[in-house]
C-alpha cells in the first residue's frame, strides 16, 4: 500500500473505487480490480492518469478502478464469475491463474494478442509471456509487474559482528558463516524461513531450480526431488538457532531489521521503501544484493509476476485494449519510475532512465536468477494440501521431529498423495 508516500506490499485496504469519463447511449462501463496499493497515493493518481488518457480516445467507455486486498481479489473474482458479474479488467497473481481459469473468470485472449503489432508483442519479456501460455493457442493474461527475491543487509548489524560488507556473500557457506557470527555478536540472523510457503520456496532455489521444482500435473506428481530437498532441510536445521522466530512477512521482522536487531531479510523489493525511510529517518545502513546459492555464480530466491486479464462478455474487447494500454511501454516507464520497481514490459525495463535506478537494476537481475513460485501457471489449481504439507515438514525437521533425509521422504510422499486426491 502507498501510504504516506511508502510502498508496502501484502497490506488490505478497503475498497476504493473512482468514475471516469463521458456517457452517451453506447456507453460502456468497465469495473477495474487492482491491488489496494495500486489503487491509493502516487500509484492510484498515476492508475487514474492511464484511465483519464485511455477515456479522451474512447470517450463512451466508463472505467471505475477497485483497489482490493489480495484476498479479496480473488474471492470476488471467482464469486463474480459464478453469477456473471467478473469485473471486466483486474489484477492478481499468476499462481491463481489456473482457479481463475477453472472458474471461467478470464479470457484468452490469444488472436488478440497476435492481432497486435509486432511493435507491441516485442516489448514483453518472452519468458513472462510464457508464463500466461498453458497451451500454444492459449494466452489468459497480460504480464504486469513483478518481482525477483533480494536480500537485504543491514549493514550496521554485520558490521558489528566483524564482517565485510564491501561484497556480498557468494555462496551458501559463506552466508551461513557470516549468520553465525552475527548470532554470536548477540543479533538475528534472518527470519524464519519454515513459516510460509514463499520463504522456504526462497531457500529451495539456494540449492535447487525450477526442473526439480514444481508440480507435473500430467502425472500429478511433484517434481520436488529427495536429494534437492534434503539439503534445504538441512538448511533448515542449520538456521533454526539463527533465526528471529518471525516470518518474512510480518511487520516484526521489519522492525528488527530497522532496529539494528537482523541482519538479513529475503523478500521481495516492497520492503525497500520502509528501509529508505527509516535510513533517511535515523542510522539504518542497508543495501539489497541478490540471495546466494549452493555454488558461487548460483542465485538463490523466487520470482513471480501480478498480471493484467480481461474477463469473457460483451465489455472484453474494449477491456482487452483497456489492458494493453496500461501494460504498454511508456505506461510502464512512467510506473516504474514512480515507484522504482520491477515490470514485466522489457522495453522500459531497458530504458537508460529506468535501469538506472538501483533497484530495479537489481530487480532485472534478480529475475533472471530466481525460481518460479509455483510453476506450471494457468494448468492446475495447486491445492492447499500442497502448500501446507511443504511448509509443514520444512518446520517440523527444523524442530528435530525429522531427520533431512527424512523430512524429505516423507514430504515427497505426501506431496504426491495431495496431488492424487
Amino acid at each position: 500500500m502507498l501510504k504516506n508516500g511508502m510502498f508496502v506490499r501484502g497490506v488490505c485496504a478497503a475498497a476504493m473505487m473512482t468514475g471516469f469519463a463521458m456517457s452517451s447511449a453506447s456507453a460502456q462501463t468497465l469495473d477495474y480490480w487492482v491491488y489496494s496499493d495500486f489503487a491509493q497515493g502516487d500509484a492510484g493518481e498515476m492508475q487514474r492518469e492511464f484511465i483519464t488518457e485511455f477515456t479522451k480516445k474512447h470517450p463512451d467507455a466508463t472505467i471505475n478502478i477497485s483497489g482490493r486486498g489480495d484476498d479479496d481479489l480473488t474471492a470476488g473474482q471467482v464469486a463474480g464469475a459464478a453469477s456473471g458479474n467478473t469485473p471486466d479488467v483486474f489484477m492478481n497473481s499468476l499462481w491463481v491463474g489456473a482457479q481463475l481459469v477453472d472458474v471461467g473468470a478470464l479470457d484468452n485472449v490469444y488472436d488478440k494478442w497476435m492481432a497486435m503489432p509486432e511493435e507491441f508483442r516485442a516489448q514483453f519479456d518472452p519468458e513472462a509471456i510464457k508464463k500466461c501460455m498453458p497451451e500454444p493457442d492459449k494466452l489468459y493474461c497480460l504480464p504486469y509487474t513483478g518481482y525477483g527475491s533480494l536480500m537485504f543487509r543491514n549493514l550496521n548489524v554485520l558490521e558489528k559482528a566483524g564482517i565485510d560488507t564491501s561484497k556480498p556473500p557468494a555462496t551458501w557457506a559463506e552466508w551461513l558463516e557470516q549468520m553465525k557470527k552475527v548470532k554470536e555478536a548477540g543479533a538475528y540472523a534472518i527470519p524464519d524461513q519454515t513459516l510460509i510457503f514463499n520463504s522456504v520456496a526462497e531457500m529451495y532455489g539456494v540449492a535447487g531450480d525450477n526442473s526439480v521444482w514444481g508440480i507435473d500435473w500430467a502425472n500429478r506428481k511433484t517434481k520436488i526431488d529427495v536429494p534437492t530437498m534434503t539439503k534445504v532441510l538441512e538448511m533448515f536445521v542449520e538456521l533454526k538457532p539463527l533465526t528471529s522466530g518471525t516470518s518474512r512477512n510480518d511487520q516484526a521482522t521489519r522492525d528488527l531489521f530497522i532496529s539494528d536487531q537482523l541482519a538479513f531479510h529475503t523478500i521481495g523489493p516492497w520492503v525497500n521503501p520502509t528501509y529508505e525511510q527509516a535510513a533517511k529517518n535515523g542510522k539504518l545502513k542497508y543495501d539489497f544484493v541478490l540471495v546466494p546459492g549452493i555454488s558461487e555464480g548460483k542465485h538463490g530466491g523466487i520470482q513471480n509476476y501480478e498480471f493484467i486479464g480481461v474477463a469473457p462478455g460483451p465489455n472484453r474487447d474494449i477491456a482487452w485494449e483497456f489492458a494493453a494500454y496500461v501494460a504498454e511501454q511508456n505506461q510502464m516507464k512512467r510506473w516504474a519510475l514512480l515507484l522504482s520497481r520491477f515490470n514485466s514490459n522489457s522495453a522500459a525495463m531497458t530504458d537508460p532512465e529506468v535501469n538506472a535506478l538501483p533497484l530495479i537494476a537489481k530487480s532485472v537481475e534478480a529475475v533472471k536468477n530466481t525460481l518460479d513460485v509455483q510453476p506450471p501457471y494457468f494448468v492446475g489449481s495447486v491445492p492447499n494440501c500442497y502448500l501446507s504439507t511443504v511448509v509443514d515438514y520444512a518446520a517440523a525437521t527444523a524442530d528435530g521431529e525429522y531427520t533431512p533425509a527424512e523430512g524429505a521422504e516423507e514430504m515427497i510422499s505426501e506431496l504426491n498423495e495431495c496431488l492424487a486426491e
